[in-house]
Parts: C-alpha cells; structure tokens; sequence
C-alpha cells in the first residue's frame, strides 16, 4: 500500500464562509490530492474516503461494497465503540443488499416511471401554481420553505402513499424533526416513533379500506404490515425532505447567480438542463457509507474486507477530471451525469418524480416573481448543518415588488 496517499484526519462539519453551495474546503483539498484518502474514523477504524466521479461510480456500481445496517460499525463523526448495529427493519431497503433489496424495490419500480410521473405534471402544475397564488396574496415578505419549497413535495409524496391531507403537516414536521441534523437525540427520537406509529396505522387502514394510491396498491401483495411500515418511511422521507431541499437551496443558489437566473426566465425550454445542473451543482445528500465484503482494489489501493468506505457524492459531482469548471452553476452545461441521484441497484427510486417538481417549481416561480429577492443579506441565510443528512436552508426570507 502507497504510503503517498492523502489522509483526512477528521471529516469537516462546516463549509466555507461566504460559499454555501460548495463542499467543505477540505474535501475539496483531499479530492485535489487524489480520488481516495484514507479516513481514520474517531473509533480507530481505518476507512476510507472517496472524493473522485469515477471510484465513487464504481464502489456504488459493485455488489462487494454492502450497503447493510448491520455492517455500518463505524461512524465519522461519532464514537461509536461498543454499540451493536441492528439490521435495517423490514421495508427500509436502502440499507439492505440483493436478495433483500430486490424483494421491496421490484413492487415500486412500476409505480415511478418516467412515463407515470410525467402524468402527474399537471398536478405538480396546479399544487406550485396554488402556492404561488397564495404567496402572491400574502404579498412579501416570506420563507420560501415553507411558503413554496416544503409544501410542493410534501403534498405530492403525500398524494401519491395516500396520507390523508390533515395529517400531512404533523408528518411534515416530524420528518424535518428527524433528519435536520440539529434535533437533540431525545427530540428525534420521539419524531421517529411518532412517525413509524403514524405509518403502521395508515398501513392497516389502507389494508381495511384502500383507496387510489401506491400505498393502497401494495397492499394487495405478500408484503406483511411491518413491510408495507418500513417502505412508506423510505419514500415519504425521501421524496420530501430532498425535494424541498433542493428547491429552496436551488433557488437561492439562482438567487446569487443573477445572470443564470436571467437566463432560467428568459428560456422556459432551459428548464431539464437547469435542473440538471443544480442537482450536480447542490448535491444535498452529500454522502453514503459502503462496507468492503472482501477485498477489493480501488484507486491503487486495497480496501480490506469489513473496511467501511465513505462516498462523497458532492465531491464527485465538483470533480474537474469529469466536469469542466465544476464550481461555476452553468445552467447551460452539457457535460451531464451527475450522480445526485447516486448510482447503481440504490439509484434513487423517486428521481423521475423530483425532476417533475424542479422542472415545474423553478420557472414557474421566477416568472410569477421577476424582482424575487433575497430578504435578508445572504451571509444571513441560516444553513443545515453538515451533520443533517440532507444539506440545504432552514429558511430563505425572500421579496419582491409589488
């Protein structure tokens, strides 16, 4: 093993100051070293990080990288010496390998289709142009999260698992509560026994009286109830809280980039490029842990079996041996393949659907709101922490003229 290559000492838990849509410096510096650093996580365990597009490609693309619960020993930021890790409960497939993940995945694959989801666009239509409406009629100022980001996803997800309309704002928050990264331990985990609770009753009243949704739809399979549980807390989870975040920091990355905000406006058509870009320019799930199986080679180096290894997904997607400029937001560019979305059997299974909201929500909002704004100085605009697990804004005040 090279004795040359970079090691970083502790993973960084803040960006730079005045460039909040870019990755910790330190990253940054580490990929600038080369694609894989060694990572000493804070238990002693001798990881890996992955900085580069192509390892981190290849290590989500290759079965001997597991993605299982019971295998993530190692934390990088915390100590966890001496704890047992379960394995994932029933359902909550991100977090399991082949057979297991094939066995909850296949029964979804069907209902987030590229096709399917481009049916819903006049739904996301109707539900964005709502909200801007009601933002039009409140008149400025406002929080742009919870006035337009959060609502827009949270409804349409909502819809889609069947969650009845007066339940969605108690779910919304606990959502938020348990993947903030800012929720103290005692708070979050009330949020998510709240949350498993909520789910496993609107499992069995699907089960008792189902209704036009994909939740219902399950319900007529072998998938037992805690099954059915641990699936809806995947997709709700993530089709809200990426999406919103996605929006909102979108926005206010379109916000400091006047000329690419101009260009959005004036060219309605540039619309699945801008997204596109943003996705690779933002990337708010930042990173996923893997675990070696057995040995592997990568990037020159051996990854010992039990090794865990850590994917910078923001990282990759700033790598200038795959994009050119990759700090500029050039909603023009050409250069695609992100890997927002990840990559391989864990690819995002609600992708299509996100794409749908962007593509809606970002124009539709800067054409309704020619003179949007930010409210408050940008160095004011309060951030996620790096420890959440999706990065973005906790608010973005904005305005416009009246």
């Amino acid at each position: 093993m090279s004795e040359s290559v970079h090691t970083v000492t502790t993973m960084p838990t803040a960006r730079q100051p005045g460039c909040p849509f870019d990755p910790p410096k330190e990253l940054i510096q580490a990929r600038e070293h080369g694609p894989i650093s060694r990572y000493p996580f804070p238990d002693g365990h001798q990881g890996w990080l992955i900085t580069g597009y192509d390892l981190v490609r290849t290590v989500l693309a290759d079965s001997r990288f597991s993605s299982r619960k019971e295998l993530m020993l190692h934390h990088p930021l915390i100590d966890y010496s001496g704890f047992e890790v379960p394995p994932a409960p029933p359902g909550e497939f991100l977090l399991m390998d082949e057979p297991q993940h094939s066995r909850y995945r296949k029964p979804l694959v069907g209902k987030f289709t590229v096709r399917r989801m481009r049916l819903l666009t006049e739904r996301v239509e109707q539900i964005t142009a709502e909200h801007l409406d009601a933002m039009e009629k409140a008149g400025p100022p406002t929080d742009l999260v919870t006035a337009f980001a959060t609502p827009i996803p949270a409804i349409m997800i909502c819809e889609l698992l069947g969650v009845p309309y007066q339940d969605r704002g108690s779910f919304q928050k606990n959502v938020e509560s348990f993947m903030n990264g800012e929720t103290s331990d005692e708070d979050m985990i009330a949020a998510y026994t709240a949350t498993q609770t909520y789910l496993a009753e609107l499992v069995a009243a699907k089960r008792a009286n189902p209704t036009d949704d994909v939740l219902s739809d399950l319900t007529d399979s072998d998938l037992t109830d805690e099954e059915l549980r641990g699936m809806s807390l995947i997709l709700l989870a993530a089709g809200l809280d990426t999406t919103a975040n996605m929006l909102a920091l979108g926005t206010f990355a379109l916000l400091r980039n006047p000329a690419q905000l101009a260009a959005l406006r004036a060219d309605p058509a540039l619309a699945d490029r801008a997204v596109e870009e943003l996705l690779r320019y933002l990337t708010v799930a930042k990173t996923f842990m893997r675990t070696a199986l057995e040995d592997v080679e990568l990037g020159g180096q051996t990854i010992k079996a039990g090794t865990a290894v850590i994917a910078s997904y923001h990282t990759a997607n700033r790598d200038p041996e795959r994009f050119a400029d990759p700090h500029v937001l050039d909603l023009s560019r050409q250069d695609g393949g992100h890997l927002a979305f990840g990559h391989g059997i864990h690819q995002c299974l609600g992708q299509q659907l996100a794409r749908v909201e962007m593509r809606v929500a970002f124009p539709a909002l800067v054409n309704r709101f020619p003179t949007l704004r930010l409210a408050v100085p940008a160095e004011e605009v309060g951030l996620r922490p790096e420890t959440a697990d999706i990065y973005g804004v906790k608010s973005l005040p904005v305005t416009w003229d009246v």
